[in-house]
């Protein structure tokens, strides 16, 4: 097995793309989701996985101990330089400083952009267009993840110290490689533990961006979660809808929150400035 299966910390950017010099195949990430695709069938590599998992879940909960995670779900064909990726990149930085740790599904899109919002919220505007800037040369990870990679890896040698935010993807869709900008990766084999966990830890709220069908499922997961919760554990879930307003927003205007006993709020606005959702 590529990967440790007692390890006691979560990922890094720099262990999962260890290799990258050599190309994107040769990283740890990728020969991970090679091992992965050919062997999980094998009782012993399965066996392998799920303790693999029970090792990042320990882990991760050493993580979310100190922190009040916020999540921003999304999908993951935002291209990097599209309006709606800029915007995702101002809500990861306007909710890490209002005091909270951003949390994504760990890959490409409007989850990498969250998570390099989050990373460069201690530095000046200006450090967040000039990394737009660089990325929008490699709009997308297909179909070539070494250059996207790479360029992500350049933002954040211009800008070394950025703050931590939290990734949890999976090598169950390996074909979506982790961005670079979440310092702390909670990746699993388990798409079904890695959905559960990723929703459970985002005690603040959840902000649910534009997406597909991996983004619908969570919408819908997480307002079952929110049903059964007690009503001092429900969380926020708030939906933006990827509307016109004005472009220092993040995308959309529409969202509403979900409350105790099944019901929705009126329409609200979110607003950059503060993290809380207003009712219009």
């Amino acid at each position: 097995m590529p990967v440790d299966v007692y390890r006691a910390e979560l990922y890094s950017p720099d262990e999962l793309y260890d290799g990258l010099a050599d190309g994107y195949a040769a990283t740890l990430d990728a020969t991970t989701y090679a091992w992965f695709t050919g062997e999980r069938r094998d009782l012993r590599a399965t066996l392998a996985q799920s303790l693999h998992d029970l090792s990042v879940d320990d882990a991760l909960e050493s993580f979310v101990a100190r922190r009040t995670l916020v999540g921003v779900m999304g999908g993951h064909a935002q291209e990097r330089g599209s309006d709606d990726y800029a915007a995702a990149a101002r809500l990861g930085r306007a909710l890490t400083r209002a005091g909270l740790t951003v949390a994504t599904g760990g890959g490409p899109g409007a989850m990498e952009a969250a998570n390099l919002g989050a990373y460069l919220s201690d530095h000046g505007d200006d450090a967040l267009d000039e990394a737009l800037t660089v990325l929008a040369g490699r709009p997308s990870f297909q179909p070539d993840v070494t250059g996207w990679a790479r360029a992500a890896f350049e933002v954040r040698e211009r800008r070394p110290r950025g703050v931590t935010s939290l990734g949890v993807p999976t090598w169950f869709y390996g074909h979506e490689p982790p961005n670079a900008f979440a310092q702390a990766v909670a990746k699993y084999f388990k798409n079904a533990i890695r959905e559960d966990v990723l929703l459970h830890v985002c005690r603040a709220g959840i902000v649910f961006l534009p997406g597909r069908g991996g983004t619908v499922q969570e919408v819908f997961q997480d307002a079952c979660e929110n049903s059964y919760a007690a009503s001092a554990d429900v969380a926020p879930m708030v939906m933006a809808d990827g509307g016109s307003g004005p472009r220092s927003s993040p995308p959309g205007r529409c969202c509403a929150r979900w409350h105790a006993g099944g019901t929705w709020s009126r329409r609200c606005t979110w607003s950059t400035t503060s993290t809380r959702c207003r009712r219009s």
